[in-house]
């Protein structure tokens, strides 16, 4: 069972306006994404969590329970920010920070966004790599720290792995699509039809690429652009189907824009490592951010309960 911040922030805002779409707009989401968020809460504790009333939405006693934890959740979180702030706001420098694109875009771009806005000694050099270059990068000094999908301890016995974030990789297809008939579907079935694929050099095409040759396929994409949100913008114009992160296509979904569908594939789920080396000339600025990107709570969420970041 997980639950997610943001759905939890969401639940306490409809609690205090008891309205859904005021407790959205007051989270800047639309009311229809608020919805769905809402069903998936409710679907992961089991019960009903809102009785509608003359008086707007009033908590059941489900409801009840979940605000109460809710409201400590998020002030020991509000707490540990402000703890952690005052360790981040110390750090002076400049970080060579390098992820394939699973995590560039649904992980690190949103995680650095929240960090940089508040702290301003910090310089990041962020550049897409895919999954096999970062290892050697990090080794020949050209990189400070790394987010690969797949762990590299054994391979590289001079890099430091820590589980970062797990995440899925799912079929986004346009509203209506026949492919929505099967709960999932296998590589073979989603090549069947219309592809849109990121560019040719990006992580993401190279690792289909290389699980659709291992599988005795053929990709042959009716498109490929620069970005994910230009894959999903064509997919959801009815262009074709796109293997994407969950991370990246949830927002789509949410809002209704778009469908996915499970991807039937062992490597469908991604494992997502933070590396560093073991021996980096700026051990101390490149371990306490390696930190700040673990310790992120949206990333955190993504982890299993029982996996914490090593120091």
């Amino acid at each position: 069972m997980r639950y997610e911040l943001k759905d939890l922030r969401l639940f306490k805002a409809i609690v205090d306006a008891r309205n859904l779409s005021a407790g959205a707009q007051a989270l800047h989401m639309t009311a229809s994404s608020a919805s769905y968020r809402l069903k998936n809460l409710e679907y992961v504790v089991g019960s009903a969590l809102f009785h509608r009333t003359s008086r707007g939405m009033v908590p059941t006693p489900a409801g009840q329970v979940l605000l109460k934890h809710t409201r400590n959740l998020l002030a020991n979180v509000e707490t540990m920010h402000g703890e952690l702030t005052q360790f981040s706001a110390n750090l002076k420098g400049s970080v060579r920070l390098l992820a394939n694109s699973s995590s560039l875009n649904g992980f690190i771009i949103p995680s650095l966004a929240r960090f940089l806005v508040s702290n301003t000694g910090i310089n990041i050099d962020l550049k897409e790599k895919d999954s096999l270059s970062i290892p050697g990068l990090i080794l020949s000094g050209d990189a400070d720290i790394g987010i690969v999908a797949g762990e590299t301890d054994s391979t590289y016995p001079d890099l430091h792995a820590r589980l970062y974030a797990v995440d899925t990789l799912v079929c986004a297809a346009p509203i209506e699509h026949p492919v929505l008939a099967q709960n999932n579907v296998k590589l073979r079935q989603i090549l069947l039809h219309d592809i849109v694929s990121l560019d040719r050099k990006s992580s993401n095409a190279l690792f289909l690429e290389r699980q659709t040759k291992t599988s005795g396929l053929t990709l042959n994409p009716r498109v490929h652009v620069q970005d994910f949100p230009s894959v999903l913008y064509l997919v959801e114009a009815g262009v074709g189907l796109a293997v994407v992160p969950y991370s990246v296509a949830r927002p789509r979904a949410e809002a209704g824009r778009i469908k996915v569908v499970a991807i039937d594939e062992a490597w469908a789920v991604r494992h997502l490592y933070l590396l560093t080396h073991t021996n980096s000339p700026q051990e101390n600025l490149i371990a306490q951010f390696s930190q700040i990107l673990l310790n992120d709570p949206e990333v955190v969420t993504t982890r299993p309960a029982a996996v914490a970041p090593q120091a």
